[in-house]
């Protein structure tokens, strides 16, 4: 678990550049989720009523250039992540204070009410335009675990979230819409990958790979995408995974992964039977 900075415990500069900008802050609730911030608070201010604030220290290189990168994807991506309200560089740190979500983290488990909506912002996604700044492709972070040939399969033109597990997802209380946020891994490739990620997510929370499948169905971008695509990226995750963590650890997310490569539960959705038609009485 990643440390986690209180509010008190933040630089004083900061904090003074902070409520110039919003006024007082009123209260501070740690948010103990997440991975790439050491600051991840929800504060309630004098201006702005909450909004959600994350930061790191100058120090912290990764981080740095995760913040960065979610900083600068913004634009892009409102609607379906909150908007950047303020910017803070003081006392050694960089901060992000968004637009607050008031919901909560998405239910992907089994008879969850929640996949419509995250269907229609997934949908949604596959629109997103491409930024006018760098972004990798998406095959280079799995080029090591690649044979030769194979990275051309992960390649594309669509801007990926790549993250998409359940504490990246918010569920609004006003209208039950479902909001992607932590942009701080972008990518650009094949549309289907965050679709197929997210189908992981769904057996990862309980659902069995015929739901998930089921699920994965609904997108066209999943249904177009060539076996062969799918398997390579399959087996390069699966090759990654396992060497992050070795073979054991991994091979229960790695079942998982080889789900999206069962075709035989997979071929009614990709390629339909046709109807009947039925004979109309004479």
């Amino acid at each position: 678990m990643i440390e986690r900075v209180e509010w008190d415990d933040l630089p004083a500069e900061l904090r003074t550049a902070v409520e110039a900008r919003t006024g007082k802050v009123i209260a501070a609730e740690g948010v103990a989720e997440g991975l790439n911030c050491s600051a991840a608070l929800v504060l309630t201010t004098a201006y702005n009523g909450p909004l959600f604030f994350k930061g790191v220290r100058h120090a912290d290189e990764p981080g740095m250039a995760a913040l960065r990168c979610e900083e600068r994807v913004n634009a892009t991506v409102g609607g379906i992540s909150p908007t950047i309200r303020y910017r803070f560089d003081a006392g050694g740190w960089l901060a992000l204070a968004f637009v607050y979500v008031n919901g909560r983290h998405a239910d992907l488990g089994p008879g969850s009410k929640d996949l419509d909506a995250l269907t229609v912002t997934m949908k949604r996604m596959h629109d997103l335009r491409i930024p006018d700044f760098p972004v990798p492709q998406f095959g280079e972070r799995l080029r090591k675990f690649c044979e030769p040939g194979e990275l051309e399969y992960l390649k594309g033109n669509h801007l990926l979230h790549t993250d998409t597990n359940p504490h990246n997802i918010m569920i609004g209380d006003c209208g039950g819409d479902a909001y992607v946020v932590d942009w701080a891994m972008p990518a650009i490739g094949p549309a289907w990958v965050d679709p197929a990620y997210t189908a992981v997510r769904l057996m990862e929370c309980g659902q069995s790979p015929d739901d998930a499948l089921a699920w994965l169905g609904g997108f066209a971008s999943w249904r177009q995408a060539s076996e062969r695509a799918v398997r390579v990226f399959v087996d390069a995750t699966c090759r990654h995974w396992a060497a992050t963590v070795g073979e054991g650890i991994a091979e229960s997310s790695n079942a998982r992964f080889r789900q999206l490569l069962d075709y035989d539960r997979m071929a009614t959705v990709r390629n339909p039977a046709p109807r009947r038609r039925v004979q109309q009485p004479s």
